[in-house]
């Protein structure tokens, strides 16, 4: 740990001439009136992890700022000479709404140019999937995307991809870090752009890219029966407001309705606490216009639009919101059944989910005979995957957990888009049947039996929430729990060892992923538990999973509060409440 004068010695590093005068001011002011903030500001480098960089904006080294983001650049464009060479290189660059998100998109543009590439760089914000489509379709070695997803406002981030349009993973994660870490100075970053070598795209790639979407569609001839069924979409101020009413409509709906205030592009969010699609109050003023207008779906997206929220009318016609796990279920029901109904199987389909998303999906893969690949948290181990079995095997469909879901293989991450126009034609799908999307999710229930899943964050900031989180942790790991809420744990999962014991054999065997800081606990009862740090935020999470047969469709309310209630004897006895 840096002493303060350490840190007030760094900072006035940041008072050279190879900052800016806005950088110097905000040095100066922080040095003379305010040492809290100093501190926070320097008291570390603000690390370039496996997927990049996310930080709170403004000056100094634990910032986000275009010094950071600049020796992120530099350190990657470094890595893709090595990889590549110097000659015939390019790279794609997006961004999303937040503040200050075009400057940084920019500055990165003029670095790659200075360092010799062609750059592709989008002509104003647009969704993170699409990054990865623009990737791939310009055969481009590497690109970046300017966001901080569903983080509050003052923060920012860059998140790098490699060539098949996944975001960054091994070796290349660890390549590009340790040559990250090898700039010492700003005065490494070659911050002079070649304008000639930069160009522009916008509405030609996102034809392309809405054409390969198009594709996802199953069923457009009940879309044709059923192309007024009121759907009410906001962007919550962020970038999925260029793509997915056009995807809307280009899929055949016509009764698409807007929020106004929020259609509005804003990295401030003033309408909402979060610009998280997981969070109810960001989906409020949406339910509160679809009440007015009679709408029968509600979708978001988060602000780079790689996520989304849905919500939907129950029995009693109230809305309700679906949580990311079951938005995966529907959406892997409806493309599987689709597959059956319309003989499009060859046999050699797959779908993933991530090991702490619902087993459910596992169950409907296993019915219609299709392989569920179990991966972990965070997309670009989708794209791995894809990547490795390309040509091999087709996949369909996948998502986790965390709202995120990908139909086909045309881009490499989680995309709201596409997913959003599927939940679309699923809502018209159910309507031709006679019922609602709510209606489907309980058929599901009844065939393959009830999960409920519910997460928990524990936040610990710091350097001692750091240090407790991962106390806590080996503490698990040292004094695993023999028993949970009266069940028995019967297997544990460690993907930290990487090896499965089962509990009552005391066999142990090997899990064939990579190494990751997860614990998972499964008992008698068929209770799954797992427990891992976040990547990105200072918390540990807990997800936890039950599940019941469900014998009829009026037996869902009281079978629900049943799992609710052992999910709440669950936390309980973990002493989480």
């Amino acid at each position: 740990m840096l002493t303060t004068d350490e840190i007030r010695k760094r900072a006035s590093h940041w008072l050279g001439s190879d900052f800016n005068e806005e950088t110097r001011k905000e040095v100066a002011d922080m040095l003379e009136h305010d040492e809290k903030k100093l501190i926070d500001a320097f008291y570390q480098d603000l690390e370039f992890g496996t997927g990049g960089l996310r930080g709170i904006m403004g000056a100094g080294t634990n910032r986000m700022n275009i010094y950071t983001l600049g020796m992120a650049t530099q350190g990657l464009s470094n890595y893709i000479i090595k990889q590549c060479g110097n000659k015939g290189i390019s790279v794609a660059i997006a961004h999303d709404c937040r503040n200050n998100s075009r400057y940084f998109a920019e500055t990165t543009a003029d670095i790659f140019s200075a360092n010799g590439f062609e750059v592709y760089l989008f002509e104003s914000l647009r969704p993170t999937p699409e990054l990865s489509f623009a990737v791939r379709h310009y055969k481009c070695q590497s690109g970046v995307v300017i966001t901080a997803s569903h983080n509050p406002p003052e923060y920012n981030g860059y998140k790098a991809y490699w060539n098949d349009g996944g975001q960054v993973v091994a070796p290349h994660d660890e390549g590009i870090t340790a040559e990250v870490r090898k700039i010492k100075s700003v005065s490494e970053i070659k911050f002079n752009g070649k304008k000639d070598k930069i160009k522009i795209i916008g509405k030609e790639t996102d034809d392309l890219f809405l054409a390969e979407v198009l594709k996802m569609s199953l069923n457009p001839e009940i879309i044709k029966k059923h192309s007024d069924i009121g759907i009410v979409y906001t962007p919550i101020h962020g970038t999925g407001v260029m793509l997915i009413p056009p995807a809307l409509k280009l899929f055949g709906f016509r009764n698409i309705i807007s929020v106004p205030e929020q259609d509005k592009i804003d990295g401030n969010f003033p309408t909402v606490k979060s610009p998280n699609p997981e969070e109810p109050g960001a989906l409020k003023m949406a339910i509160e216009k679809a009440i007015e207008t009679g709408a029968e779906l509600v979708m978001a997206s988060d602000p780079d639009a790689d996520r989304l929220g849905i919500a939907c009318r129950n029995k009693k016609g109230e809305f309700v919101l679906l949580n990311g796990n079951q938005t995966c279920v529907l959406l892997v029901y409806y493309i599987l059944s689709q597959y059956k109904e319309k003989k499009l199987y060859k046999g050699n389909e797959y779908i993933i989910k991530t090991i702490v998303s619902t087993d459910l999906m596992d169950r409907i893969a296993e019915k219609h005979n299709v392989e569920c690949y179990n991966v972990l948290t965070g997309f670009k181990f989708f794209a791995e995957l894809i990547r490795k079995l390309e040509g091999k095997k087709k996949y369909i469909g996948g998502g986790e957990e965390s709202y995120g879901f990908l139909p086909g293989d045309y881009v490499r991450d989680k995309d709201s888009v596409a997913s959003c126009s599927l939940m679309a034609e699923i809502s018209a799908w159910a309507k031709s049947r006679g019922k609602s999307i709510y209606e489907v999710l309980i058929d599901i229930y009844t065939e393959y039996g009830l999960f409920r899943e519910k997460l928990i964050n524990i936040v610990r900031k710091g350097l001692e929430g750091h240090s407790e989180i991962k106390a806590m942790m080996q503490a698990y790991r040292n004094n695993p729990p023999k028993s949970i809420n009266g069940s028995k744990v019967v297997k544990i999962n460690d993907y930290d060892s990487l090896v499965s014991t089962d509990c009552i054999t005391g066999k142990k065997t090997k899990i064939n992923l990579i190494q990751s800081d997860v614990l998972q606990f499964f008992l008698g009862d068929g209770s799954k538990i797992s427990v891992r740090p976040s990547g990105t935020e200072p918390k540990i999470k807990f997800y936890f999973s039950v599940n019941a047969k469900l014998s009829s469709a009026d037996k869902f309310d009281e079978t629900e509060k049943i799992l609710d209630q052992k999910i709440a004897g669950i936390i309980n006895d973990m002493k989480l409440a």
